[in-house]
């Protein structure tokens, strides 16, 4: 029996360690095949760090839409506070299945240049085609569900009856939420937004079809590699890599760090 459950256990380990080795290998191969000369060289180049900004730009701007409408909207699926609260998360799920590139293909017929809101826009001398503007709606929408689904997941893990005890207590509904729930979600709702952050940095197949221009670090690649070939994409790639990563890694080692603290 104790051998069956070593034997097992040793599977299991082999089991995760391919599976790990199979998720690190891209990163492994881009690293093997990029030299330090051709990455500076390529850096160099002229206006080559501009699409890094544009990204930079409209990353900050994506996550700050989601904190402001994501967040209440994650929250309130989580404690059922809409009155279609399943028609409310059926959508959602939807949106976060529907393919990068039919989202793209759908927003031209949303805020095309031809739609109502497209008329809308334009008339305070705006357009959500091929703008900044058009480049931050992408993101929104294909990094946004991974961010509600995963506060209402955050959310949906503090227990109800913690937040009822606050309000026993004499808080008002906005103290507990701040003083109980919030710092149990906060873990969560951190690595929510890492990973909405990471989708939006990486956002391409939405951005290809409504904001071609200006160019955000996933077109930059898109472009160098069909201009000069593969090789010399490979510096765009690993920026960002650099870009995207760093929030995601820093949320996971302070949300552990966090549930460490709330477990003592």
């Amino acid at each position: 029996m104790q051998r069956a459950h070593g034997t097992k256990h040793w599977l299991s380990l082999a089991g995760a360690g391919v599976v790990w080795l199979v998720l690190v290998a891209p990163i492994v191969t881009l690293l093997a095949h990029l030299s330090p000369s051709a990455f500076v060289a390529a850096l160099r180049a002229p206006g080559a760090l501009a699409p890094l900004v544009v990204s930079l730009e409209t990353g900050a701007i994506t996550l700050s839409v989601l904190v402001l409408g994501g967040a209440p909207l994650g929250w309130m699926l989580a404690r059922r506070r809409l009155p279609v609260h399943r028609v409310v998360e059926t959508g959602v799920l939807c949106a976060l299945l529907l393919p990068p590139l039919v989202v793209g293909l759908l927003l031209v017929f949303m805020v095309g240049p031809d739609t109502p809101v497209g008329h809308a826009i334009a008339a305070i001398h705006l357009s959500a085609t091929n703008t900044v503007l058009a480049l931050v709606v992408a993101e929104v929408y294909e990094s946004a569900p991974y961010f509600v689904l995963g506060v209402q997941a955050a959310v949906g893990a503090v227990d109800p009856a913690l937040e009822v005890q606050a309000l026993l207590l004499g808080d008002t509904p906005r103290a507990a939420a701040r003083r109980v729930v919030l710092p149990l979600a906060a873990p969560g709702i951190a690595m929510s937004l890492a990973v909405a952050w990471a989708r939006a940095m990486g956002a391409f197949g939405a951005v290809i079809i409504v904001a071609y221009h200006p160019y955000g670090l996933p077109l930059q690649i898109w472009t160098t590699l069909q201009e000069t070939g593969l090789s010399s994409a490979l510096p765009f790639a690993l920026v960002l890599l650099v870009v995207a990563l760093p929030l995601p890694i820093a949320s996971y080692a302070w949300s552990v760090r966090a549930r460490a603290r709330l477990l003592r």
